[in-house]
Order: structure tokens, then sequence, then C-alpha cells
């Protein structure tokens, strides 16, 4: 899962960085300049850990997020779009956390001259809008030379410039994509086109010490959380014993990198299940709704390809019993076929033949 932080100059995107990430990227970037800040961090997760001292693996491994900042949308990509190179960096991304500015600070000046969140929300919903346009505009133009030469096959043009229509259509209306119902063939249509507004978006309201979180009215509806970047920031680079004291001094329970994460995955539709034996604990992530068939393609495409059945038990059981050896014998280790969908939290050990 890649999790793009996106926002208008001078909002905190780096601090967020930091903040969820524990980094050091220098927070004073050229507004307007393409960078990109990379960081894989292990996801937390309290179950992983009680079945690592149940079963003492030689490794416990985390399941993966990544955030990368990126630096270079401010607002005024006017009718060409986004920059090609910008644009190739968006459109890897499986999802946005777009990063408002709430705080005041007459050192770092805003560039629109004030704070406005609700403005800014906007401001950077249109240029990801307006980019989607122009390509489907694009793609309509090609379309219809295509159907000029009649040289493709035209019943997928067809439902190429149907779909594509449809799009504009919700487009020229000023609504994002990700408002559209698309269909599984259609996604299948959509694959690789990388449109912006289609990806899903968190916004993130960066608050300043012991600032409350303004309201704002969206256009688009979509998630929204506050953080004190900047604090958030200061205490994920201390080490973690003087952290604990600062978050006890400033009564905060929990670290925005927990919350954020369990967010993330809610934004992008993830959850994680379990492989447990003697070498080795480790969380993978999978969408939801994915088939016991999938999860084994996850951990190694010969399993998916293999694929006999699969013994499954939850989290909660295997716990309150002690073990799989107790599991099997109480019979709560069932057999599962390659269409059972798998939930949030089960174990999973897979047969299979290749």
């Amino acid at each position: 899962m890649k999790l793009g932080i996106i926002g208008l100059p001078q909002s905190g995107k780096t601090t967020i960085f930091n903040a969820l990430t524990r980094g050091h990227a220098p927070t004073t970037a050229s507004a307007g300049r393409i960078e990109v800040h990379t960081a894989v961090i292990n996801v937390p997760d309290d179950r992983l850990e009680v079945l690592g001292r149940m079963f003492t693996p030689r490794k416990v491994v985390h399941a993966k997020m990544t955030y990368a900042d990126v630096a270079g949308l401010d607002g005024s990509a006017g009718k060409s779009g986004i920059s090609g190179t910008l644009l190739n960096q968006l459109s890897q991304m499986d999802g946005f956390i777009l990063v408002v500015r709430c705080f005041q600070n007459e050192n770092v000046p805003h560039p629109a001259g004030s704070i406005d969140p609700a403005r800014d929300i906007a401001s950077m919903e249109g240029e990801l809008l307006l980019n989607d346009l122009i390509a489907v505009e694009r793609k309509l133009e090609r379309l219809e030379e295509d159907r000029r030469k009649g040289g493709s096959d035209k019943k997928l043009v067809e439902k190429q410039v149907e779909l594509f229509k449809r799009l504009h259509e919700h487009l020229s209306t000023s609504k994002v994509l990700r408002e559209v119902e698309i269909s599984c063939e259609e996604e299948k249509l959509l694959s690789g086109f990388g449109l912006l507004s289609r990806k899903p978006t968190l916004i993130l309201l960066n608050l300043g010490e012991n600032q409350a979180a303004p309201e704002c009215r969206l256009t688009h509806p979509c998630p929204v959380i506050s953080l004190q970047g900047k604090l958030e920031m200061d205490i994920a680079q201390l080490p973690d014993e003087e952290g604990r004291l600062f978050m006890k001094e400033y009564g905060i329970e929990e670290l925005g990198l927990e919350k954020m994460i369990r967010i993330s995955y809610d934004l992008l539709n993830q959850q994680s299940f379990f492989t447990v034996g003697e070498d080795e604990v480790r969380a993978w992530t999978i969408q939801r709704g994915a088939s016991a068939s999938q999860a084994a393609g996850e951990i190694h495409t010969d399993m998916q390809r293999g694929f006999i059945r699969a013994e499954v038990i939850s989290y909660a059981e295997l716990t309150s019993l002690g073990g799989i050896n107790e599991a099997r014998a109480s019979g709560k280790l069932r057999l599962e076929g390659k269409d059972y969908i798998v939930q949030d939290g089960e174990i999973i050990y897979v047969r299979f033949n290749v």
C-alpha cells in the first residue's frame, strides 16, 4: 500500500511525513519543486506481537505501509494539466493524504496570504479534477480517431467511448471521479489510466499546538482527521522513553502514526491476515472481500496456482485455545475452499500442490 502525502506549499506535508515515519526529511523545500520523500514503515499490530510470543519463531514480520511526501502541487496546473514527472509520481499512489494548513505562523506565510482550509481543499481537489478532465478529453479524442480509422476492436472502442463520455460528463459538473460507480469490467478498461480524482483521499487538518480543529464544509465528501503536526513530529523523533514521557505530559494517548495507519487501512479497504510457524510469524495485507485463493497468492504465486484447501482459524479463537494443536484437537481449525472470503485477523495455513 502506498499513500501520497500532498498539499499546497507551506501546508506542512513534510512535517506530517516525518511524524508518520519517524523521519528527518528537511521541511524547508522550495515551493513548486518536484521532490518525493518515501519511507516504508512497519504496521503496528498488537495481534502480531501476541502470536510472536505464542509461537516464538525465528522472526516476526510486520505488514508494510509506504508513505510518500510529494511536493510540486501548488493549485496552478492550468489548461495543460499536471506536469508529466509529477503526474507519474501521483499516478503510482494507491490513495492520497491531503494535508490542509490550519496553523498560524508569521515566519511561514501562506502562499494565498491567509489561512482558509475550505479554500485550500477546493484548490487542491480542483487541480486533480482539472487534470482528469484534460486526460479524459484527450482519451476521447484518441477514441474518436480510432473510430474513424476502424482498425481497432469496434466493440471495445464503443465500450471505452461510452465509459469516458460518462466520466467526462461527471467531471464537467465539477465532481470528483471517486464518486462515480465503476463496474468490474470498466475497472479493467481504466487499468493503468491513473485518474487522480478516483483515488481514495483522506483530508488531514494540520493544526498548531493546542489548536481546535476548524469546521470544514466539504464539496466532495471524504474522511477528515486532525493532527498537531509539529508536535507529533517532535515526539516521533524522540527516543521511545522520552517520547512516552512527552506524550504523558501533553495528555496524548496515541501517536498519530498508529491512528493514521488504521485510517489508511480503512481508506484503501485493506485488512490483515497471519501465517504462523516456528520459522516465521508474519502479517499480510489483502483487500477486504479477498478470497482464500487470493490470500494464498499474496504469500506465493505457487500457492495460488496449486491451491487445494486453506486451514483457517480466527485470532480470537486461536489465542483463547492456546495454540494450533489445541485448535485442531477441538475442531476449531476449519477447512475452506478457494472462494472462501478471508476475514480480518484470521490465521491461514494453505494446502497446495504444484
